[in-house]
């Protein structure tokens, strides 16, 4: 502060008129996209495109909405990239809605309105994300419930192999997706709260410092939780997303790169204990390592999926071979586990980088935010969500492009399923919450310089 009682201090812009036209270009993404599909297929643009065209943008005008109002300093790219990736999945499902004579993409709008309707209620009611601090150790009680309840018999299903869906009435749900965002606050809410004890060094090994053995007791309650999920449930990608999420936060949270050598070890050992023991994860391996070997009809195809996939990526090659121009119907549920590689197959390699790098915006943006939150709690809530679409991402693309094994995740905003779309629009909802807080101004302040009261003057700046 200067002599003068003038404080220089950075202030964020709204920005919601630049959002608002990157909402525009988004729309012109889905909308366009949606056309492009009718052409393709039909040589003639969808006679529906107007309504579908006008629901989309009342979603996406609503979202605008009551993001200007209840939080105006938000980031405004967050919204517009998740409206780009969420038109691009609809449009791509209805391509293969064409082809397979199915109506996902009717469903998918319908789960993207539940999706955006939560979105609303979730700022309207979370005024300020530090509330949720409250509720540390009961988000962790209710995200072991949800994982449990696919166990429950006659609630839990079994579907592709994996025991992590639950059906209520003519509905299917899986409560891993909420599970994950609940996990986020508790492991935010517990790494506040004892960071440093945590952050204590103990023995140093090569430039290393290691964690105290005493502390070890959370990293491995989230191995062995990780591994039960993985054992019980045959669900290798929600697996890998908890633990690996944990480790991040443990990592922000203390600063030590000895958690990384620790969670590196620990997941290791349990990567080869699983292989050994559970058949699920050998096929996994095997199908990775050696996919043409088990294509054929000999083997029960079971690299059958992965294959068509690679075939379609190699034959859409460089630019694609154009929306509705391929035969991405040839992979086996393309509109879920595989559909960046119907994305390969008819945008090519610039499509599928170009969704990529919507994808890092995300993450970048949910990075910016930790790094001006004001609280720890936002700062590691924003680093959790932030790693939550960054890990899905990897695990999900890696396994696509057979950089590692297949996990069974899903594509954020992208696949098709309810319980994942509708966990993501709440996780952005989040995010935005977060970063309004970040990016608002600080309280005016007042100083006493002598007795002589001078009223803070708050220089704002671009």
């Amino acid at each position: 502060m200067s002599q003068s009682g003038v404080i220089m201090e950075f202030v964020h812009r709204r920005r919601r008129g630049a959002e608002l036209f990157l909402l525009v270009l988004a729309l012109a993404v889905g909308v366009g996209a949606y056309a492009a599909v009718g052409l393709g297929v039909d040589e003639e643009v969808p006679a529906d495109i107007i309504g579908y065209g006008g629901w989309l943008a009342a979603l996406v005008v609503v979202a605008h909405v009551v993001v200007r109002f209840v939080a105006p300093y938000a980031d405004p790219v967050l919204l517009p990239v998740v409206a780009a990736l969420n038109g691009l999945g609809l449009a791509v499902i209805r391509r293969l809605d064409l082809a397979e004579d199915t109506t996902f993409a009717r469903q998918q709008l319908t789960w993207m309105t539940v999706g955006v309707a939560l979105f609303v209620l979730t700022l309207l009611l979370l005024r300020d994300h530090r509330v949720l601090q409250r509720f540390t150790y009961t988000s962790g009680l209710a995200a072991l419930i949800l994982l449990l309840l696919p166990l429950v018999p006659g609630i839990g299903t079994d579907i592709n192999g994996a025991q992590i869906w639950i059906h209520a009435g003519p509905f299917s749900f899986q409560p891993g997706e909420i599970a994950k965002l609940l996990l986020v606050v508790t492991f935010a809410g517990y790494l506040v709260l004892h960071r440093d004890a945590l952050a204590l060094a103990g023995r140093r090994v090569l430039f290393v410092d290691l964690p105290r053995g005493r502390d070890l007791g959370p990293i491995l309650l989230m191995w062995l939780v990780s591994l039960g999920v993985l054992v019980f449930e045959t669900d290798l990608g929600s697996s890998l997303l908890f633990f690996g999420l944990f480790l991040i936060m443990l990592y922000v949270s203390t600063e030590r790169a000895g958690w990384l050598i620790v969670g590196t070890v620990l997941f290791l050992a349990g990567a080869m204990a699983a292989y050994r023991v559970e058949s699920h994860v050998q096929v996994r391996v095997d199908t990775w390592l050696h996919p043409f070997d088990y294509y054929s009809d000999a083997s029960g195809g079971k690299s059958f999926q992965l294959v068509e996939s690679m075939f379609g990526m190699g034959w859409g090659g460089l630019l694609g071979r154009g929306l509705g121009l391929g035969m991405p119907d040839r992979i086996p549920r393309a509109e879920s586990d595989f559909i960046m590689g119907a994305i390969g197959e008819e945008l090519g390699l610039t499509g599928m980088i170009a969704v990529i790098l919507l994808y890092g915006l995300i993450v970048e943006r949910a990075f910016r935010a930790s790094l001006i939150c004001r609280d720890g709690f936002g700062k590691l809530v924003a680093v959790g969500l932030g790693g939550v679409v960054a890990l899905q991402v990897f695990v999900v693309i890696g396994g696509v492009t057979r950089l590692i094994p297949l996990t069974g995740l899903t594509t954020p905003f992208l696949s098709y399923g309810g319980s994942s779309l509708v966990a993501n629009w709440v996780l952005v909802a989040l995010l935005l919450r977060i970063s309004d807080h970040a990016r608002r101004p600080a309280p005016m302040l007042v100083t006493d310089d002598e007795a002589d009261m001078e009223t803070t003057q708050v220089v704002k700046m671009a």
